[in-house]
């Protein structure tokens, strides 16, 4: 049975950082998970209190909440190597 992915992306507002993440997130998905994720993506400007459960401390951060464990990854998310490591897709 394949694994669901459900990951979190954290930014505030369209900043070209967030946009970045969001994008490269988006592109390492389709090309490692195609059909097998969702992203959340919780903008900090409109909903502040969600930061404190996820302990958000910079943004933009990825959150990958499953399949556990649970991995945070900070920045534009441009380290393709960094991002599948750290989504456990590639071993390190």
């Amino acid at each position: 049975m394949e694994q669901i992915y459900e990951l979190r992306l954290y930014v505030a507002g369209k900043t070209s950082k967030s946009v970045t993440a969001l994008n490269n997130l988006r592109k390492y998905c389709e090309e490692h998970l195609a059909g097998q994720y969702t992203i959340e993506v919780i903008d900090l400007l409109v909903q502040p209190q969600l930061a404190e459960g996820d302990q958000i401390l910079a943004i933009p951060t990825l959150v990958k909440k499953v399949p556990e464990p649970v991995r945070k990854i900070i920045g534009d998310l441009s380290n393709k190597e960094k991002v599948l490591v750290g989504l456990d897709i590639r071993p390190r």
